[in-house]
């Protein structure tokens, strides 16, 4: 099987953070190395997130967000 992204991370946004994973694929029988950073969800916060994939050279992200339902009841 073909490596497509090497450099790759994934992202689960909430309403207060995002967490975020980026995996770097080793080279050989190097196992991938992955580092969980947390980052805010204010615009300085997301545009230092922003920077920091740049940096990690991060060439694809996929993204989980739970949406919040207001006035949801569960029906009996």
């Amino acid at each position: 099987m073909d490596l497509v992204h090497p450099r790759c991370a994934g992202a689960d946004v909430s309403k207060r953070d995002a967490k975020v994973c980026v995996r770097v694929a080793g080279r050989g029988r190097a196992g991938a190395a992955s580092k969980v950073t947390t980052w805010g969800s204010f615009t300085n916060q997301v545009l230092a997130l922003r920077e920091h994939l740049i940096s990690e050279q991060v060439s694809l992200v996929v993204m989980e967000a739970t949406p919040v339902i207001r006035g949801f009841q569960d029906p009996i």
